[in-house]
């Protein structure tokens, strides 16, 4: 899989054969493999030893958002059908990709085959739409909805995917992609988890479908990425500080759950301020993650804000070290494929 990154990206670039690009997730989500990072050695195994590879008195941070089904199809009065793509949960008027939306005016109204009503507010500079719909967003999404798999998912979403394009403790839906690293949990492993003695606490970043693409020279010149809203429990800060009390690692599960604690930490600190805010952190090589001390991350797309948030962590020598291995060794990549975890080198 080839891409052409802007010229700063060309560092971060790798070629990916198109056949470890997951199609499916594993028929468990415990069944995934797991390639463990610590200092200089690489490890494979398999997801299901997570309990195994984390010690007692760590705390694993998660991000519980829930993915709407936000892939809706509709019709103009022409009958011309449109794909309309949910970037926030409502209620009251709110922002969509319309596909294809050229000839599109503001004031039109699209339509559902129940009487569901889509109308055109207005086009904003980043060519999404604000728009008011009729039953409120997230009962037309109910009602119409598909889960918005990833493009390089070379398929329509199926009813399956309504749940495993899901984590096990998703909770306030607002998300138009997942936070893929937390697909892997099963029920019986956070069980385990628990028995083991890893603790567990949970922070809300809602993804926007932008997090997955390559990134654009713009991007890289304004060191901001898209906003995407996170909070930030009180419950979650007192139990980082519980964890390092008692000499425990903070694990972050995913990419976007580091973006949250780090977004939420002020200058100067290694705690984060409980509350809610918006985002746009752009974290990459240089920067040094203040929260979290290991990572589960999936395999990402080169060029992508994801892969340079992995390099603050491995830096970018290592990265594609790991990357290297990873390819060779026949892992899956992207938002259905395989895990790593990055633990702190011995001693």
């Amino acid at each position: 899989m080839s891409h052409s990154p802007p010229p700063d990206l060309r560092p971060y670039h790798f070629e990916l054969p198109d056949e470890l690009v997951a199609q499916e997730p594993p028929k468990r989500r415990e069944e995934s493999r797991l390639l463990v990072v610590r200092g200089g050695s690489l490890e494979d195994r398999s997801f299901a030893e997570l309990d195994t590879l984390l010690a007692p008195g760590d705390l694993l941070v998660v991000n519980d958002t829930r993915v709407m089904p936000a892939r809706c199809w509709v019709r103009r009065a022409s009958g011309g059908r449109v794909e309309l793509l949910f970037l926030q949960p409502g209620p009251g008027p709110v922002e969509v990709m319309l596909r294809p939306g050229k000839r599109l005016k503001v004031g039109e109204f699209l339509h559902g085959p129940d009487g569901e009503q889509v109308e055109l507010l207005a086009l904003q500079d980043d060519g999404s739409w604000c728009v008011r719909t009729a039953p409120e967003p997230l009962a037309l999404m109910r009602r119409l909805g598909h889960m918005p798999l990833p493009p390089y998912i070379r398929r329509a979403a199926v009813p399956r995917d309504l749940e495993r394009y899901q984590t096990v403790y998703a909770q306030p839906a607002g998300s138009a992609a997942a936070p893929t690293a937390g697909l892997h949990f099963g029920l019986g492993l956070l069980d385990r988890l628990a028995v083991r003695g890893v603790a567990l606490a949970s922070v809300t970043l809602h993804v926007g479908p932008g997090t997955f693409r390559p990134l654009r020279q713009e991007d890289l010149d304004r060191g901001e990425l898209h906003p995407e809203h996170y909070l930030v429990p009180e419950a979650t800060v007192a139990a980082i500080a519980a964890a390092r009390a008692r000499g425990g690692r903070v694990v972050a599960v995913g990419t976007t759950s580091v973006r949250a604690l780090e977004a939420a930490t002020p200058a100067g600190c290694d705690l984060p301020v409980a509350g809610a805010g918006t985002t746009r952190l752009f974290l990459r090589e240089g920067d040094r993650l203040r929260v979290p001390d290991a990572l589960i991350t999936n395999f990402h797309l080169p060029g992508s804000s994801l892969i340079l948030l992995v390099a603050t962590v491995l830096g970018r020598e290592r990265l594609l070290e790991v990357y290297g291995h990873a390819i060779a060794r026949r892992y899956r990549f992207y938002s259905y494929g395989d895990a790593m975890l990055v633990l702190p080198a011995p001693g």
